[in-house]
C-alpha cells in the first residue's frame, strides 16, 4: 500500500529540517526520511564537531604559549586528546538530540529512519514502506571525495569523520588536501602534540584564494612547525611497517614522507549515486550534483535539491539559506533566487580566514577599475592587545560605483567582523556607509572604515 504526504524531505541536515518546520506550519502532512544520524554533516561530523575540536586546540596552543601574555604556564602542558574527544561528542550528541526532540515536536511531520529510494517521479520507497507526495525536497548532502590518490585501497587513512573518532595522538600525522578542511586538521592536531604535513598538488595551498593569502596562511602553519609540501603532483601511499609511506612528486623537499596516520582531505562528492534519481527524471550533472535552476528545482518540477547535493553551496549557511529560498518562493510569494547569494565563507584556522564577494584574482578577471585598502594585524589593536597578531584586511571596491566588491580578513576575530561588511554588499550600499557609525573601541571592526579611508587604485597585475 502507498502512503500519502503532502511533502516528503530526504535528510535532516541545514535545509530538510527548517523545511519541514515550515511547511508543518502551513498544515501540510510532511515525511522527513533519515538514513544516518539526525541533523546531517554539520551536527555529526562537519562544523559543530570540528570547530568544537578547533576550540581545544586554542587552548593547548594558550597554555603552551602562555608567557606571551606573562603567564607560567604548567610544568606539563599535555593534551587528553580521549578527553579532547568526548568534550567533541558532548557537544554533537546535545546538538543532535536538539534537532531530533525539533523534528519530533513539529505537527504533521513523521520521522523515518531508513535509506530512501525514487520508484518514480512522485514515490520513494524506504524499507517495506512506499510514500507518496506533490513535492520532494532532496537534502543528502555529500561524503568525502578520494581521487587521485595511489595505493589509497592498500593502506589505513582517515577522512574528517574518521579523525575525530581517535583517542591517542598520531605520532606524524600526513594531510593530502591543502584547503579548507585539511589545514583545520593540519593545525589542530599540530597544536595537539602531531608532528604534521600538508601535501598539496597545486603551487599554493587554498587555491580558490589570492596568493597573498595563501602565503600567510602557510607562514602562520609552517610558524606552528607545520610541513608544507606543495606541488606533488604524483601522491601514492603504501604500507611502511607500522606505519605508511607518502610518495610526493615534488620540485622540492624530500620524495617520500614516513608518517603514523594519513588523512584524505582532497574534496567531497554529492550523496545522489544511490537514490534512484534516475527513476524519478532528476538528471544529474558531471559531477554527480543534482542539478537546479535558481529557484533550486531539479529538472523534474516538483522536485528541489538543497544543501551540499546541489553544487551551490557547500556549507551550512548556504544550506540555511536554500532553505530560505525555497520556503519563502513557496509560502511568501516571493521570487528569491541562489544567483543573489552574495559568496560568503570562513576557514576556520587560527587566526580564521573570513571571505565575502570576489577575490582580488576575480576583481581583475572581471575588469574592475578597482580600489584596494589594506592592514596587517599587526597594526589593528584589538588584534595586538590579545596577542594575536597574524594575518590582515584586504577590501576590494568599485572605483565608480563605490560597491563593495570583496573582502579577506585573515585575523583574530575576522569571521565576525566582516559581517558587517556583508550587511553593506547585500543592501547594494556604498561602501562610504560604513563610515557613518561609530563602532565600539577595542575592536577588529572599528578598522574597517580606516581600512576604506587608505584605498588606493588597484595596481596592475
Amino acid at each position: 500500500m502507498t502512503e500519502s504526504f503532502d511533502a516528503i524531505v530526504i535528510g535532516t541536515g541545514q535545509a530538510g529540517s527548517p523545511l519541514a518546520e515550515r511547511m508543518s506550519g502551513q498544515g501540510l502532512r510532511v515525511a522527513v526520511i533519515e538514513r544516518g544520524q539526525v541533523g546531517g554533516t554539520c551536527v555529526n561530523t562537519g562544523c559543530i564537531p570540528t570547530k568544537a575540536l578547533v576550540a581545544s586546540a586554542h587552548a593547548a596552543w594558550v597554555v603552551r604559549h602562555a608567557e606571551r601574555w606573562g603567564v607560567r604556564p604548567p610544568a606539563d602542558p599535555g593534551v587528553d586528546l580521549a578527553a579532547v574527544m568526548a568534550r567533541k561528542d558532548r557537544i554533537a550528541s546535545n546538538a543532535r538530540r536538539n534537532v531530533e526532540q525539533w523534528l519530533s515536536g513539529m505537527r504533521n511531520v513523521e520521522l523515518i529512519a531508513g535509506h530512501a529510494r525514487f520508484e518514480d517521479a512522485h514515490t520513494v520507497a524506504v524499507g517495506q514502506r512506499r510514500l507518496r507526495a506533490e513535492r520532494i525536497f532532496v537534502n543528502v548532502g555529500g561524503r568525502p571525495a578520494t581521487g587521485g590518490i595511489e595505493g589509497l585501497d592498500g593502506v589505513p587513512w582517515l577522512s574528517n569523520a574518521s579523525i575525530m573518532k581517535l583517542d591517542r595522538l598520531p605520532r606524524h600525522l600526513v594531510v593530502v588536501g591543502g584547503s579548507y578542511i585539511g589545514l583545520e586538521f593540519a593545525q589542530m592536531f599540530r597544536r595537539f602534540g602531531s608532528d604534521v604535513t600538508v601535501v598539496q598538488r597545486g603551487t599554493q595551498l587554498v587555491p580558490r584564494e589570492d596568493r597573498d593569502v595563501a602565503e600567510a596562511l602557510q607562514r602562520i602553519l609552517e610558524d606552528e612547525g607545520v610541513e608544507v609540501r606543495t606541488g606533488a603532483e604524483c601522491v601514492r601511499a603504501a604500507p611502511d611497517g607500522d606505519g605508511i609511506v607518502v610518495d610526493v612528486d615534488c620540485r622540492q623537499g624530500a620524495p617520500r614522507v614516513r608518517a603514523s596516520h594519513l588523512l584524505v582531505a582532497t574534496g567531497r562528492r554529492p550523496n545522489t549515486d544511490d537514490l534512484g534519481l534516475e527513476r524519478a527524471g532528476v538528471r544529474l550533472d558531471e559531477r554527480g550534483y543534482i542539478a537546479v535552476d535558481d529557484q533550486l528545482r531539479s529538472s523534474v518540477e516538483h522536485i528541489w535539491a538543497l544543501g551540499d547535493c546541489n553544487g551551490r553551496g557547500a556549507f551550512t549557511h548556504t544550506s540555511w539559506n536554500d532553505f530560505e529560498i525555497v520556503a519563502a518562493n513557496l509560502f511568501d510569494g516571493a521570487r528569491r533566487s541562489v544567483g543573489e547569494r552574495v559568496v560568503t565563507y570562513a576557514l576556520y584556522t587560527d587566526p580564521p580566514l573570513a571571505r565575502i564577494g570576489l577575490t582580488e584574482r576575480e576583481v581583475r578577471e572581471r575588469g574592475h577599475d578597482a580600489l584596494i585598502g589594506t592592514r596587517p594585524m599587526s597594526r589593528v589593536g584589538r588584534a595586538i592587545e590579545k596577542g594575536e597578531d597574524a594575518g590582515f584586511i584586504k577590501i576590494l571596491v568599485d572605483a565608480k560605483s563605490k560597491a563593495i566588491l570583496g573582502v579577506a580578513i585573515l585575523g583574530v576575530d575576522g569571521d565576525e567582523a566582516v559581517h558587517s561588511l556583508l550587511d553593506v554588499l547585500v543592501a547594494k550600499r556604498p561602501y562610504t556607509e560604513v563610515m557613518n557609525g561609530v563602532r565600539i573601541h577595542p575592536t577588529v571592526c572599528e578598522l574597517l572604515p580606516t581600512v576604506l579611508q587608505s584605498l588606493r587604485p588597484l595596481p596592475a597585475s
